[in-house]
């Protein structure tokens, strides 16, 4: 019985993360998901927010932001899908904060339906990485 499995992230830049897991952690459209070894084969779609990896060598947490996309978990496989992802790393608070204050501004100016809904989701997206910033920042 295998104790780990291969996890993938990757965005249509770059692969993020590949390597063993114990435990994969990622916000599901319907809530937090946790992911062991043997679970059962599941796609859904993942809103944006912080992916958190125990990895198998040595126990310690990697964190990937991802922006939202597509999980799939295959026996002893988990690979994310993203549509943007950044390793935890390399965020950047100020920018992200930055980035949802525009957005703010955008959502209070916009002139359509659509410009509204492009600013929100955009709002959301940066509201998201700033609590994995957060979250990241306190460990």
């Amino acid at each position: 019985m295998a104790s780990t499995l291969h996890v993938d992230v990757v965005s249509a830049e770059e692969s993020i993360f590949s390597g063993e897991a114990r435990f994969v952690a990622l916000p599901g459209e319907n809530g937090e998901l946790g992911i062991l070894p043997r679970h059962t084969p599941l796609i859904t779609r993942i809103k944006p927010g912080a992916v958190r990896i125990e990895r198998a060598d040595n126990g310690e947490e990697e964190f990937v932001f991802v922006a939202g996309g597509i999980l799939e978990v295959q026996p002893g496989v988990v690979t994310v899908l993203a549509d943007t992802a950044i390793r935890g790393h390399d965020l950047d608070e100020a920018k992200a904060a930055e980035a949802k204050k525009r957005a703010e501004e955008a959502m209070k100016n916009a002139k359509s339906d659509i410009d509204l809904a492009a600013a929100t989701s955009e709002f959301a997206t940066m509201a998201a990485q700033l609590a994995a910033i957060q979250k990241l920042r306190k460990k």
